[in-house]
């Protein structure tokens, strides 16, 4: 008997639930908790303005720039969870949106180009190419060692194609892949939706990951 196709089933309805709670975690965090610091913040600046004790108002100036940097990190949060670019404009606006928190992160630049026309693709296969480029680009700023980076996009007629490569450190991939869940997992979910993704790399010589999706 053929249990694959029900381990697939299962792998994927998991992984679905798990994209359902981060997406209800990155929405609380963002209208919740981010709005309520939001209104602290608003709250504070009123309260500088009132204060003439001059050692009080630097307090206040301090505590109120304490309260913006916890906004902006509570919304970097939330975009890096759950992207809301991702179903309102494509996996390409998200992309661009997910790179800028993660160039201001890890000091990475990283070079991105799209050819062709994006495709409408769902909200599925959206969610894990975002998640696999996501976990591919967090890879290179944990193990690389290297400040650049590029990712390719290519929308063939009944194929996207991805490219994402660093000219970083380099790892024997064969035993990174037993010591590294994230780069099993990002193959795995490629292939729960019927793509394939292809991990190359060589000690001092960067790596490449190459995936691919058929276009239906």
């Amino acid at each position: 008997m053929n249990t694959q196709p029900l381990k697939n089933n299962i792998s994927s309805y998991i992984i679905q639930t798990h994209e359902e709670e981060i997406k209800r975690i990155a929405i609380e965090l963002h209208e919740g908790v981010g709005q309520s610091l939001s209104s602290l913040f608003s709250g504070m600046q009123l309260i500088e303005t009132a204060i003439e004790q001059p050692a009080m108002k630097i307090y206040a100036g301090d505590m109120k720039q304490l309260l913006e940097k916890a906004i902006q990190e509570i919304r970097l949060l939330a975009v890096e969870l759950h992207p809301p670019t991702l179903t309102t404009f494509g996996l390409i606006s998200a992309i661009k949106s997910y790179m800028k928190i993660y160039t201001s992160t890890y000091g990475i630049e990283v070079e991105m180009e799209n050819l062709g026309i994006e495709s409408q693709i769902s909200d599925r296969d959206s969610i894990t190419l975002f998640r696999v480029c996501q976990e591919a680009l967090v890879n290179i700023a944990r193990y690389a060692d290297t400040t650049k980076a590029s990712i390719l996009f290519k929308w063939e007629k009944s194929m996207l194609l991805i490219m994402i490569k660093d000219s970083g450190r380099g790892f024997e991939v064969e035993a990174a892949m037993n010591k590294l869940s994230g780069l099993a997992a990002m193959c795995e979910r490629m292939h729960l939706i019927g793509g394939n993704c292809t991990i190359f790399s060589k000690i001092d010589d960067g790596t490449s990951i190459e995936i691919s999706l058929p276009l239906y």
